[in-house]
């Protein structure tokens, strides 16, 4: 790796590349292979951030994946901590406003709705507590925990909500129908430690950038996609891994769609449906405008969930 690349700031994303880096060597395989003893089936051990703008650019290619082959793969999320405070400068972010206009960008390269104005209006200080909020979720709950997940992106990426600050990963918490005392106990105790634990982990298997997906099963098979990438790359490394995998057909109806996730962009609606992507904004607004699903805007694109 180049020095320049060394030197890359974390929340600058490299839409070429579709990875937001860290600092440090080359990914190493050795420690999944050391995990592959304990994996009962394909797993997606998944390196990612709250924040990850990269990480929000595959959301439509992740939840079509659990769509055809949920039923063969889990996908087991890991916190990378990608912003760990403000006492740095590099790559050209030196402070929150310096990210405002890069998330805009990065919003329209990946055709997801980002508003970078957060980062003018409420920045956060850093990405461990909705990290830690993460892992807390998930010792409740590993479902609620990724809905949890998903919550606090849209807050964070959509809304411009600062999700370190407790009352809205509270709300996210509430929405999700996760325990929020509970959640408040583990994100102040246990939950410190696994997002130490993940840290831990990421640096054991090399990984520098994120999104950053080993695939991996018992028999010693494994494959890495790293960075943003269509759908296809996720696909192949999971035949890969596993050639005898089917993948399962699915209803790509609207109604179908909604009722199994409850707000898509156009672009994932077009990325699950089928829908050519210059026709699936005029199919939601229909929908809108007959009263079966709402739509939040933001300056970079919107997101409709079903009333």
């Amino acid at each position: 790796m180049n020095n320049d690349k060394i030197k890359n700031n974390p929340l600058l994303c490299d839409p070429k590349t579709g990875i937001c880096e860290m600092p440090g060597e080359d990914m190493q395989d050795s420690t999944v292979e050391k995990a592959q003893a304990t994996v009962k089936s394909v797993k997606l051990v998944y390196f990612t951030d709250p924040i990850c703008s990269s990480c929000w650019g595959i959301e439509p290619q992740l939840r079509k994946l659990k769509l055809e082959y949920g039923a063969h793969i889990e996908i087991e999320y890991r916190m990378g901590g990608l912003l760990p405070d403000w006492s740095y400068n590099s790559g050209g972010i030196g402070k929150p406003s310096d990210v405002a206009s890069h998330w805009d960008e990065v919003s329209v390269y990946y055709d997801m709705p980002i508003d970078g104005d957060l980062w003018l209006e409420d920045p956060l200080d850093s990405s461990y507590p909705p990290s830690i909020a993460y892992k807390a979720a998930q010792m409740q709950d590993k479902e609620k925990a990724n809905l949890f997940m998903r919550e606090i992106r849209e807050m964070v990426f959509l809304q411009k909500k600062n999700i370190a600050k407790w009352e809205h990963l509270a709300t996210a918490a509430r929405n999700v129908g996760l325990d929020v005392a509970q959640l408040k106990s583990d994100f102040e105790g246990r939950a410190k430690t696994l997002f130490q634990d993940d840290l831990k982990t990421a640096r054991e298997y090399g990984v520098r950038g994120f999104p950053t997906i080993f695939v991996v099963d018992n028999d010693g098979n494994k494959e890495t996609v790293y960075g943003a990438r269509p759908y296809a790359f996720y696909e192949m490394a999971i035949l890969k891994t596993n050639p005898n995998i089917l993948k399962s057909e699915y209803s790509k109806n609207w109604e179908s769609l909604f009722a199994t996730y409850p707000t898509l962009t156009a672009k994932e609606f077009s990325e699950l449906s089928g829908t050519p992507r210059e026709e699936s904004e005029n199919v939601l607004n229909e929908l809108t405008a007959k009263g079966s699903l709402e739509k939040l805007s933001t300056k970079n694109g919107s997101i409709w969930k079903i009333k």
